[in-house]
């Protein structure tokens, strides 16, 4: 087991924090690799040594399928990179750690439905209500991160 220090133990909702976002982080990871394996799959290769590497200069080429996964992984970024900076300073805010908990949960699960949705090409608004839903624990840090800051502006 990790040693911890006894000051962050005291933090719950960063410890909830950073468990939600190691998970949003692993999904990223796992969405790089399917993408690679779609790219070998499908013979799609971005770089002209990796197609010459795979069969040939033909195969440095765009493939739908390879698009949607790098479609889904810019969209992680776009969304999972803000969430990291508003949950961390959230955390910092000292917000009830039931509440926070949800605001993290909402977010990790809404990508992680988003991300399925993105991938699977699932019949739509299912994207879309998965990324409407994840962005409102977002815009609630984002407002409560505003409010505690206004006076110091």
């Amino acid at each position: 087991r990790a040693a911890r220090s006894p000051k962050m133990m005291e933090n719950k909702v960063f410890l909830s924090f950073t468990f939600y976002s190691t998970i949003l982080i692993l999904k990223m990871y796992a969405v790089a690799i399917i993408t690679g394996q779609v790219r070998l799959r499908k013979k799609a290769f971005a770089n002209p040594e990796d197609a010459v590497r795979n069969g040939g200069l033909q195969f440095c080429r765009q493939d739908p399928d390879v698009e949607r996964c790098l479609r889904a992984h810019r969209n992680d970024m776009e969304n999972i990179f803000p969430f990291l900076f508003l949950g961390a300073i959230y955390s910092l805010l000292d917000p009830s750690p039931a509440v926070a908990r949800i605001h993290f949960l909402i977010f990790c699960v809404g990508r992680i439905i988003h991300t399925i949705a993105y991938l699977l090409g699932l019949r739509a608004p299912t994207r879309s209500v998965a990324y409407g839903v994840a962005q409102l624990p977002c815009f609630s840090m984002a407002l409560q991160i505003l409010l505690a800051t206004t006076p110091y502006w």
